[in-house]
């Protein structure tokens, strides 16, 4: 036999220790050739140059009671300070859900059950007063979560997905109230919501009813019948065709005039506007999704016997919706940054809050502080939705 017919020999792996540690994951990554090692050095000068002076800035220069005096304006606006148990139950009760989750469903990821439980803990440190009091009861029912779920796992899993279907809900009823001033949870009006907490109730509202109402136009759009194909484009063409703020000051000002005789409150305006826009861009997602599943997905459906509707939620939809998880999720995270220009029509959400402070005489010219912390508040909330996508394209294996 030729030698020129062996095989090739195989690529001798690095030593375990050089494959497992520290140590081999720099050499790997950032020191595996002479420019590589001198690019690292010159990032991590420019990063310790530029720490630096963020730090001595931090620690020495900015006036962060600025934050630490306005915080409750800007968790929750001016949210009545005897209701504000309601808030806090809300934060609890999605620690206990979180942690139940994770206990549920989160094998093999210990760390970061303990990091979602530990973090309200961790806040606490920062805080003070009833502030530290609710977080670190908010962390104790995480962790009573997060234990009850590894103890009970299979018992608790309808209980764990019943639990966030009935969540948000229930975050309304809380939050706003049904009865007069004597009844356990009195009527807070929407005027009075603001902060972070307006910020989320109209993300969360805009994502939940959106991505239905989106659905359906893309299958709308995908439709044989000729009047709902041509109603389901020209809505997506119209919406898509103009600006958030058209379409918010269009529901502050027409949104009545369809109802007459019924009062709508600024905040539902503003939820309906963020909805309808929100829809239009979803179904255009959605339909990419659509017209990437072959066309023998189709005719195997209709060759099972199945009908449009259950070809439809059977077979083509859940496909289509996990190949477009990542363009969804992005939407989603554009929604909750875009929520900040509801300031526009009267409504102090985190950023016209962030304004809003920065007009008290006693806080003046200190836009760097206020900004950076909205900026951080942004962050970690879009980090925590683009992470959770991860996990899901991760789990349902949207690359197969």
């Amino acid at each position: 036999m030729s030698t020129s017919s062996l095989p090739a020999p195989a690529e001798a792996l690095p030593p375990p220790f050089e494959r497992y540690t520290l140590l081999g994951w720099l050499r790997r990554n950032l020191f595996s050739t002479w420019y590589n090692a001198l690019l690292t050095v010159l990032c991590l000068a420019l990063i310790a140059l530029a720490g630096r002076s963020a730090l001595e800035w931090a620690l020495g220069q900015a006036r962060w009671e600025v934050i630490t005096a306005n915080l409750r304006l800007f968790l929750v606006g001016q949210y009545p300070a005897s209701a504000t148990w309601r808030v806090w139950a809300c934060v609890g009760l999605l620690a206990a859900l979180i942690g139940l989750s994770y206990g549920v469903w989160g094998r093999g990821r210990r760390a970061n059950a303990l990091g979602v439980v530990g973090l309200p803990v961790v806040l606490a440190l920062v805080f003070e007063g009833e502030t530290r009091i609710a977080l670190l009861a908010a962390g104790a029912a995480g962790a009573l979560g997060l234990g009850l779920g590894r103890w009970r796992r299979a018992r608790l899993a309808r209980w764990a997905v019943f639990g966030w279907v009935i969540y948000f809900p229930l975050v309304i009823v809380l939050v706003s109230g049904f009865g007069g001033e004597g009844s356990v949870l009195p009527l807070v009006p929407t005027n009075l919501w603001g902060g972070l907490l307006l910020t989320l109730l109209l993300s969360v509202v805009g994502i939940v009813f959106s991505f239905p109402l989106g659905v359906l136009l893309a299958l709308g759009r995908q439709s044989g019948l000729p009047a709902v194909r041509a109603l389901s484009v020209t809505y997506i063409e119209v919406l898509r065709g103009v600006p958030l703020v058209t379409v918010l000051f269009m529901a502050q000002l027409m949104l009545p005039l369809f109802l007459p005789g019924v009062t709508i409150d600024r905040v539902v305006r503003a939820m309906a506007g963020i909805v309808l826009f929100s829809a239009a861009y979803l179904a255009e997602n959605v339909r990419g999704g659509l017209q990437a599943i072959p066309r023998g997905q189709y005719e195997a459906a209709r060759a099972l016997g199945l009908n449009t509707w259950k070809m439809m939620l059977l077979i083509i939809l859940p496909q289509a919706l996990k190949i477009v998880i990542p363009v969804l999720v992005g939407q989603f995270i554009a929604l909750f940054k875009d929520t900040s220009l509801v300031v526009i029509v009267g409504l102090l959400e985190l950023m016209g809050i962030a304004k809003a402070v920065l007009a008290q005489p006693d806080f003046l010219g200190l836009q760097a502080e206020v900004y950076l912390f909205v900026a951080l508040v942004y962050a970690v909330f879009c980090y925590l939705m683009s992470d959770l996508s991860q996990r899901l394209e991760r789990r349902l294996n949207t690359e197969r």
